[in-house]
């Protein structure tokens, strides 16, 4: 796994052959890379993308299998962070999903902002037919996006949707042809890196850290990122571009 970064955008590369398989090891470099991308100012916007034939199929078995309560006790936490460390990068996060996305993979793309799959990707998880339930967030952060009918239908069944009807239920917000799903990704990315970070971290803290709350401290959470903005930079060019040379044409540091 490694993060290369062009152009203000800084892709997370799963590299694993042959199926981007998410062991211990995978799982201690996700967490560290995901708050590398989040930490370092030359990347604005971030790529999640496995390859042009597959995602991630999901954890390891072979290495879980070997695992007793005990062990999974101890790891289990380390499992979850490492999903929540990508899902807490303050920057725009999209997922390129291409071939499976299955169990921990599929969790790994509900930790993105946007999810933008290839027309034959399928995703699922199917921890249920091993006897097991998600572990990375997938009941919470599943269920979040597409409601808890359609989340409990999945997680129930551990059955694979293809893209079509992930898009159908809203788990990836755009289909398009396999071979164009990290060229989209990557211009998603791209158009965001050009704009206002702070505001851009604002706007994804509030929509985040407020679902998690009730809606008074959500409110609370968005005006204090509002009025904080005031004091930024990007807001006087964005606010002086808009008078001088009307809207959407304010070039941001």
């Amino acid at each position: 796994m490694r993060l290369e970064v062009a152009d203000g955008v800084g892709t997370l590369r799963l590299d694993r052959p042959p199926m981007n398989a998410l062991d211990i090891r995978m799982q201690d470099r996700l967490r560290e890379l995901a708050e590398e991308a989040g930490q370092r100012e030359d990347v604005r916007a971030v790529v999640l993308y496995g390859g042009e034939k597959v995602f991630a199929a999901g954890a390891d078995i072979k290495e879980m299998r070997e695992m007793d309560h005990t062990a999974m006790v101890l790891r289990s936490r380390g499992l979850q962070d490492a999903f929540t460390a990508v899902a807490r990068i303050p920057k725009p996060v999209v997922a390129a999903v291409t071939g499976y996305a299955l169990g921990g993979g599929c969790e790994l793309a509900l930790c993105a902002d946007v999810r933008i799959a290839g027309e034959r990707a399928k995703l699922g998880q199917p921890e249920i037919l091993l006897g097991l339930i998600p572990g990375a967030g997938g009941t919470q952060r599943l269920s979040r996006l597409v409601g808890p009918a359609k989340a409990k239908d999945l997680i129930f069944t551990g059955r694979q949707v293809r893209a079509a009807e992930a898009r159908e239920i809203g788990l990836v917000d755009q289909v398009v042809p396999d071979e164009e799903v990290h060229e989209q990704a990557h211009a998603w990315a791209a158009r965001l890196a050009r704009g206002p970070a702070l505001a851009l971290r604002a706007a994804k803290e509030s929509v985040d850290f407020g679902l998690e709350a009730d809606i008074d401290t959500g409110l609370a959470i968005e005006r204090n990122w509002f009025a904080g903005l005031f004091a930024t930079r990007d807001r006087e060019t964005g606010m002086r571009s808009f008078v001088e040379e009307g809207p959407g044409k304010a070039v941001f540091d």
